[in-house]
């Protein structure tokens, strides 16, 4: 099984959420290729057959606006069909910007595969552990 982890971080916290997955599901035996947005292409989601993403809540509880949101909307032609997960930290709020996220590739077609993962911060404590076991779910769907 071939999964594709695209992720954007300002401050790291999502780029460990992005490690820590890529472990859980590296420790499945899944073949996974872990990218910032900055290098990702499409291609990368079309050869996947799971594609994982990663972003915070940024502003008003939406995507990062510059990379990781134009990004999302030239991909999503792609999603029609493709398992997808969805996960990022944020500071505040009550998880609005994951919400959208869901209902928006869910729209596009793509079958989510769990609900997605937020954490508060920095992944520390139980949140390591729920990164990790989110990738060991993703790869065994």
């Amino acid at each position: 099984m071939k999964m594709c982890i695209v992720y954007w971080s300002g401050t790291g916290n999502t780029e460990a959420m992005a490690n820590l997955i890529c472990e859980g599901a590296v420790s499945t035996g899944a073949d996974v290729t872990l990218k910032e947005v900055s290098s990702a292409s499409a291609a990368d989601i079309e050869g996947a057959d799971v594609a994982v993403f990663g972003c915070p809540s940024m502003g008003d509880e939406i995507l990062e606006e510059d990379e990781f949101e134009p990004f999302m909307s030239s991909v999503t032609g792609l999603l029609d069909g493709k398992k997808v997960g969805l996960f990022g930290s944020y500071d505040w709020g009550d998880g609005e910007w994951m919400r959208t996220w869901e209902s928006d590739v869910k729209k596009a077609g793509a079958h989510l595969l769990k609900e997605g993962l937020i954490v508060n911060l920095t992944p520390e404590g139980d949140d390591v552990e729920k990164c990790r076991s989110f990738g060991k779910d993703i790869a065994g769907m």
